[in-house]
């Protein structure tokens, strides 16, 4: 095989393939967990333990009611639930039945699941009871023929759920009546109680997830992964991560949700794969819960996104010394740069390493990753994973392979990329070339392999993780009666690594910052709302009338060092 430069840097005894690939699936390994501990915890959900085999019976049950209700193969199959033991079953029911998941992330606005409901096409969506009637009111606008609603208490301890419906169920919306026509999960696994699994075989190559993405606009795509492909991402993590990671016995918090790809194949995959614990966290930023169930449960790995790893260093209990985070053998940070500082901080209050990741919806997780043990470069973002390959290409053609230390645009290979675009054959043209995913990252390779990114050939934001892009903001904000024109950047943050900022030209109507971030919340999901709003004369374009972004950005940049 042909030998990379990034070999020489990893760790002793880290393969450098993974061939021959296995034709496995997610499926495959839950199954050889389900015959060899049955009773052991797959999931872990305040105070719930989850077997194996109560996951076999749920998904069976789920596959046999989709099925009933007309459900058929190759159907889209939508989740707009957070991280609890159902999404994770649904996932496998909706598999065995042969259809597609497709997770959305349940804070969208009504707008925005809409769209999400339309490009994937939808024909069922299995919602948290929180989020139907939201669901319900798009419906008419979207191909949706049956919603089943699932209530967050469903898994919670007999105590707990008593205390949840008695205190929190009807004043935190949870109360819902479902209409005509809808059905409740509960009731549907209660009739199917005892399905067998059905005679359907998942093959390798079928299509498993479609995971959404800003894609190479900003509008909603959808990222297509085969079973495979998520077999073959969390194989190459479970092996990265072999020197730490115990198979069975270390816990792994689920911190990031599953319409992630970072939460769904990063951290799903890799505890099916390795047969982990997963510790579900429905809400990441609820962070006294979070530090209290890191308390309880001593997870062994812990990812997240900067600004978590941020707010517990700075929570107190853990600067007092009353939460210790000694469990914490990894810690994985990824969606945004990690700072040098903070990953001395967190590695010296664990004891453990501390690693960042690089991947994207589209490569399905292909990763690059720091090494577990070896040497730690400020500023890179780590070494291509075990049968990912990279090139950096001059970002004006992309024919050209740049020497070590050259800036380009960032392409990579790998077993897992996506097949395509679902339905949208001129963006996956323009994503993947002969095999190669072109991410639209500017950065280099090192003489050592390791890669550093400058910057994005593509103004995409990143705030804390999440993917935020300058269009869909644009729309909204120029769609105002008293706005004429606007560009939309992301703008340094020391907690979120970037922002959104606007710039704003107004027609001469009366308009507030007030009032423009209250009319984006009502039509944008709250991380995508506009943190600074700057009202101006006119805006840079080109001599073709095109906005230029960065001028607006080089003078933020150089306001920040006057």
């Amino acid at each position: 095989m042909e030998q990379y430069s990034w070999f020489k840097s990893y760790d002793p005894g880290m393969p450098h393939t993974l061939q021959p690939y296995e034709p496995k699936t997610l499926l495959d390994c839950f199954d050889e967990a389900l015959k060899a501990r049955p009773e052991a915890a797959m999931l872990l959900f305040k105070g719930t333990k989850v077997s194996y085999r109560q996951i076999e019976s749920l998904s069976n049950a789920l596959a046999a009611a989709l099925t009933d209700a007309g459900v058929k193969r190759g159907d889209r199959i939508a989740l707009v639930v957070p991280n609890c033991p159902q999404v994770v079953f649904c996932h496998f029911g909706i598999w065995k039945a042969g259809a597609i998941a497709a997770p959305i992330n349940p804070l969208y606005t009504g707008q925005e699941l809409e769209r999400s409901l339309n490009e994937c096409g939808a024909d069922v969506v299995i919602c948290l009871s929180t989020f139907y009637k939201t669901v319900k009111k798009i419906q008419p606008q979207t191909g949706v023929r049956l919603v089943i609603v699932t209530g967050i208490q469903e898994f919670l301890p007999t105590l707990a759920k008593v205390a949840f419906t008695l205190f929190l169920e009807k004043k935190g919306g949870h109360r819902v009546r479902v209409q005509k026509g809808d059905l409740c999960l509960q009731d549907m696994l209660y009739k199917h109680r005892g399905a067998a699994r059905p005679e359907y075989k998942i093959k390798p190559e079928d299509i498993a997830l479609l995971l959404f993405s800003g894609g190479t606009t900003g509008t909603t795509e959808a990222a297509v992964g085969t079973h495979h492909a998520l077999y073959m991402a969390g194989h190459q993590l479970r092996t990265w991560f072999s020197s730490l990671l115990c198979e069975w016995d270390d816990i792994i918090l689920a911190t990031i949700p599953t319409f992630h790809v970072f939460g769904n194949v990063a951290l799903m995959g890799t505890a099916i794969v390795n047969h982990n614990p997963l510790a579900l966290i429905p809400n990441p930023r609820d962070i006294n819960d979070l530090v209290a169930t890191i308390k309880k449960l001593k997870p062994a790995f812990i990812p997240g996104v900067p600004t978590l790893f941020v707010a517990l260093l700075n929570h107190p209990a853990v600067k007092s010394g009353k939460v210790s985070f000694k469990c914490a053998k990894l810690c994985v940070s990824g969606g945004a740069p990690l700072l040098a500082e903070l990953k001395h901080r967190f590695e010296s209050l664990t004891g453990g390493r501390m690693v960042e990741g690089y991947a994207l919806t589209e490569s399905m997780l292909a990763c690059v990753a720091t090494p577990i043990m070896g040497r730690f470069k400020e500023g890179a973002v780590g070494l291509p994973l075990p049968d990912v390959i990279l090139k950096i290409v001059d970002a004006e053609t992309g024919a050209r392979e740049m020497p070590a230390n050259e800036p380009g645009e960032i392409i990579m290979k790998a077993p897992e990329i996506m097949q395509c675009y679902w339905q949208r054959p001129a963006e996956t043209a323009g994503m993947i070339r002969d095999g190669w995913l072109f991410t639209g990252d500017i950065g280099y390779l090192d003489e050592d392999g390791y890669l550093y990114i400058q910057s994005r050939k593509k103004l995409m934001i990143k705030c804390g993780g999440f993917q935020v892009w300058p269009r869909q903001v644009e729309e909204v904000l120029g769609s105002h009666k008293a706005v004429v024109d606007v560009i939309v950047a992301g703008v340094p943050d020391p907690y979120q690594g970037e922002s959104v900022k606007a710039w704003v030209v107004l027609d001469g109507l009366p308009c507030t910052v007030e009032e423009l971030r209250a009319y984006c919340k009502e039509r944008l999901t709250a991380y995508k709302v506009p943190r600074q709003i700057e009202f101006r004369e006119s805006l840079p374009k080109s001599a073709i009338g095109k906005p230029l972004a960065r001028i607006l950005l080089d003078e933020e940049l150089a306001k920040k060092q006057q």
